[in-house]
């Protein structure tokens, strides 16, 4: 239905888009995540030109609307769009919002165009509030409009610029749940979001953006439950980085414990910043630097995973060959588990996950 190849964009010297290649097969629901900053609007405004891209091609069931002597106007009228802020003419009513594109643009006539805008307003649940102004809705109730407002332009394709940022938490359950309704007839979809359990259960598609790049692009599930690439799983996890560097005996511990302390707290971990300052001080003295330290914090899994890595070799350090004394292994054993060992690219790594015991345990004692 839509083929985008070699697609780029430019604000000034800021390059937004970078070669994006896609596919948007029919009855397809793409939903497209990714930090912000990395294009995800910019690509949904260039496939409906409400910004022209500065080369490549937009295919619409293989028409390219960005030839010469290409009728985009009627190609775009494939497409309906839903902003962020809805965009409603405030001085029109609920069904003058709806009726006067396809009146307009579409030469329907009033009584066809109110029809469909009585239907269509049934569908999105808001029925009662035709005659109603905009100022007069909810803001879960505006959007709902605006979607009703770009399927009555009859499209074959629907735009949705994160659809829910500018709602009340309490009202986004209500725009979705139009979308999902959408999906389940059919529609074919890309959608802009930040709401990740709604565009993993909605889609079939995810495109992963980056950098002005569509990083990764897979089945929902599959982006999800195994994400390929490292900036993926980053995303997917909502997994928080700390790095600290040990170049030498004499480095600087009490810096490296209020960086822990400062990781931890940011990232509201009070129950494992004790544990984990604790088990890195057993770690680090068992083995000999240069060492880099590395936590990693889940959202999503509410872990973090300990590692060490190493140019030199690092031992599981519950095992006999281990310097570490018995006081040592038994705190470690109380505070790490899964424990794992590997070398990779001529570097020793030596992960562990750090136990949820609460500060004043003394078990490890």
């Amino acid at each position: 239905m839509i083929k985008v190849t070699h697609l780029s964009k430019k604000f000034g010297e800021l390059e937004v888009l970078k070669d994006i290649n896609c596919e948007i097969e029919k009855g397809e629901v793409i939903s497209i995540i990714g930090p912000s900053g990395t294009g995800k609007s910019t690509l949904l405004r260039c496939l409906n030109l409400l910004e022209v891209p500065d080369s490549g091609s937009i295919e619409i069931d293989g028409e390219d609307i960005l030839a010469k002597g290409a009728n985009a106007p009627k190609l775009r009228q494939k497409m309906g769009m839903v902003f962020q802020s809805f965009n409603l003419f405030a001085h029109l009513s609920v069904l003058e919002n709806l009726t006067i594109g396809p009146v307009k643009l579409l030469g329907k006539s009033k009584e066809e165009a109110g029809e469909n805008a009585c239907e269509l307003l049934k569908k999105v649940g808001l029925s009662e509030k035709v005659d109603s102004f905009p100022d007069e809705l909810s803001g879960g109730q505006k959007q709902r409009v605006a979607i009703a407002r770009g399927l009555a332009m009859d499209p074959e394709i629907m735009l949705f610029d994160e659809p829910t940022s500018a709602l009340d938490p309490t009202m986004v359950s209500e725009v979705l749940g139009v979308v999902r309704r959408l999906a389940k007839d059919g529609m074919t979809m890309a959608i802009v979001t930040h709401e990740m359990e709604f565009a993993r259960n909605v889609s079939s598609r995810i495109f992963y953006m980056d950098e002005g790049l569509i990083y990764e692009d897979g089945p929902s599930q599959e982006i999800f439950n195994n994400p390929k690439k490292e900036k993926t799983k980053i995303f997917i996890n909502r997994i928080r980085k700390f790095e600290y560097e040990i170049k030498n005996k004499d480095f600087d511990f009490y810096g490296m414990n209020g960086e822990i302390k400062q990781f931890c707290e940011k990232y509201l971990l009070p129950k494992i910043v004790h544990n984990t300052m604790l088990l890195t001080e057993e770690l680090i003295f068992l083995f000999e630097p240069p060492l880099t330290l590395m936590l990693d914090y889940s959202e999503i899994s509410d872990k973090i995973m300990l590692t060490l890595r190493s140019s030199g070799e690092l031992i599981n350090p519950l095992t006999a060959r281990s310097k570490a004394d018995d006081i040592s292994r038994a705190i470690i054993n109380n505070l790490a588990k899964n424990i794992e060992e590997q070398r990779l690219a001529e570097q020793n790594l030596l992960t562990m996950e750090v136990k949820m015991i609460p500060h004043n345990s003394r078990t490890y004692l």
